[in-house]
């Protein structure tokens, strides 16, 4: 056939087309503004979703069909599979009911039904692509995100390229968080789903279970240490006979345990560690959803060099090109002084701090602690103001009677000087922001034993803190460890700026893998892993009609 009858064949052919696409693009457009006018709109019975994105996508490519090719359907459909992994609910991306057209043609659909099931496939690409690169629920409201409405436009890009490059079966793996710290997770997950089918009976309360005691519950005790982990099967003849003994041998088991679920590694088997043993897998996968959640809050780059601190965990850790260098203990806030979640940049530190107390601080503890002890301001190094700024004035606090002032009338300012009685210790790291946290040292260090460790009004108290300032001082100015020595004996406020600003994210995870693969589990300490999980699980909301815009 010569190449002037193809061409003419070709030009027929889109000449039929060419009515079947442009109703195909006239009904796109009108569907596209109704979203814009935000009315509820449904393709194939079911309610668009990805309202910001979904305009911007086919106005791109000027209001045309987008998933003429098999392959691109299929390859969602796998994708939308594959994001279950990550603890991610097909159901939100219409799945069902793109499956029922998996086997069908867009040839095999009138043209309104192609049309629904473009916009539907869409729609599918646009939210997933949203979950998977900013999280399903916002972090500011927790409340689901189903309109795609962060970072839309390039949301809209990305599903754009996928599309148009045949990159949709490695979507769900490309927009992931890369960190080792969120595939370690989906490795965690796939370990709690193989452990689904088996029956967690509750072991029942009782006396405290100490090393060499016999006890009836050891049988299952020792069963769910062996599936999650903590101790490896044996089918030797002495184990079966000796079962109902506490022997060495789980003990260590138990103490393995103890480690992982943040409890004290005493090897006793008392309420605490009998609660933690009774947690199915399926409330431990649910937790792990929503801390694989969490790590898509995070932004996309942490920082070659950069610090986590996991308040959960009452963990610090510092990064630098993919490799732990410092991992210490934290303390963080009180349930009701919670430490807040945001990322930011250490900008510089301080040595020999004051501390001027905050006034929630100054009224609710320590005018408590004044009254009851009056020598308490001179013992801890404090000086008192009257007023505030430049025109505060110094008060000998012998000269007051404390009694006369409360909550509502304090017209003092508490200020401590530097030295080994300053609750900022000797060192704070400052990434100035609206909530005033911030990390620092502290006198106290016996509380850095407990295993949990809430005793902050909310800034986080370091362990290590010094090791973490050689850290962040290293090569900048001469500033070894012996200067660092050297400043701290002089008494004397020292502020010292990095050359390089370094990003600190403050986290809440109560799920993590460690460096040596196992598994970690923590207390819920701020009671925020429920509403979470609720909105995880939250069925795609439509728009209703009252919602429609105004302007």
């Amino acid at each position: 056939m010569s190449s002037g009858l193809i061409a003419v064949r070709a030009m027929l052919l889109l000449f039929c087309l060419w009515p079947l696409y442009s109703l195909a693009s006239d009904a796109i457009r009108d569907r596209m503004e109704a979203i814009h006018q935000r009315f509820p709109v449904t393709a194939l019975g079911e309610p668009l979703l990805a309202l910001d994105a979904l305009p911007e996508f086919y106005s791109h490519r000027e209001y045309t069909l987008a998933w003429s090719r098999t392959e691109d359907r299929d390859a969602l459909l796998e994708a939308i599979r594959a994001a279950e992994r990550h603890g991610l609910i097909p159901s939100d991306y219409h799945y069902s009911l793109l499956a029922t057209f998996a086997a069908r043609t867009p040839d095999d659909l009138g043209p309104e039904a192609r049309v629904d099931l473009d916009l539907l496939l869409t729609d599918s690409l646009l939210l997933l692509t949203s979950h998977l690169l900013h999280g399903k629920v916002n972090r500011e409201s927790l409340e689901a995100e189903w309109t795609a409405n962060r970072h839309a436009q390039r949301i809209d890009e990305i599903a754009s390229q996928a599309l148009e490059t045949q990159q949709i079966p490695t979507l769900v793996d490309r927009l992931a968080p890369p960190q080792n710290g969120y595939q370690q997770l989906l490795k965690a997950r796939e370990f709690l789903q193989s452990l689904q089918p088996i029956p967690w009976e509750p072991i029942v309360d009782g006396p405290t279970i100490r090393p060499g005691m016999t006890d009836h519950r050891l049988p299952l005790i020792r069963q769910r240490l062996i599936a999650m982990g903590d101790l490896m099967p044996t089918i030797s003849l002495e184990e079966q006979v000796i079962e109902r003994h506490y022997s060495d041998r789980l003990v260590a088991a138990v103490t393995r345990f103890q480690d992982r679920h943040g409890l004290d590694t005493d090897g006793l088997i008392g309420r605490r560690t009998l609660d933690s043993l009774n947690i199915t897998p399926q409330e431990k996968l649910a937790q792990l959803d929503a801390n694989l959640e969490r790590w898509r809050w995070l932004p996309e780059e942490l920082g070659d060099t950069h610090i986590i601190v996991n308040i959960a965990g009452f963990e610090l850790r510092m990064i630098r090109a993919g490799e732990e260098i410092l991992k210490t203990r934290v303390i963080v806030g009180q349930p009701y002084r919670q430490t807040p979640l945001f990322s930011d940049r250490i900008r510089y530190l301080v040595f020999n701090p004051t501390w001027t107390v905050p006034r929630t601080i100054m009224t609710e503890d320590q005018l408590p602690t004044i009254r009851r002890d009056p020598d308490y301001l001179q013992k801890l190094d404090f000086t008192v103001y009257r007023g505030w700024g430049a025109d505060r004035e110094r008060v000998d606090p012998d000269t007051i009677d404390w009694w006369l002032f409360s909550e509502n009338n304090f017209p003092f300012q508490l200020v401590q000087e530097p030295g080994p009685h300053n609750a900022l210790g000797r060192v704070k790291f400052m990434f100035p922001n609206e909530h005033d946290i911030y990390l620092h040292d502290t006198p106290a260090r016996s509380l850095f034993s407990r295993s949990e460790r809430t005793f902050s009004s909310g800034c986080i108290r370091v362990e290590d803190s010094f090791r973490l300032a050689s850290l962040l001082l290293e090569g900048q100015d001469n500033w070894s460890r012996e200067q660092i020595n050297r400043t701290i004996s002089s008494r004397e406020l020292t502020k010292v700026y990095l050359k390089e600003p370094v990003p600190v994210h403050l986290e809440y995870w109560t799920t993590w893998v460690d460096s040596d693969g196992k598994r970690h589990f923590r207390n819920d300490i701020y009671g925020r892993n429920p509403r979470l999980i609720a909105r995880l699980t939250e069925k795609p909301r439509t728009l209703a009609p009252d919602q429609a815009r105004t302007d």
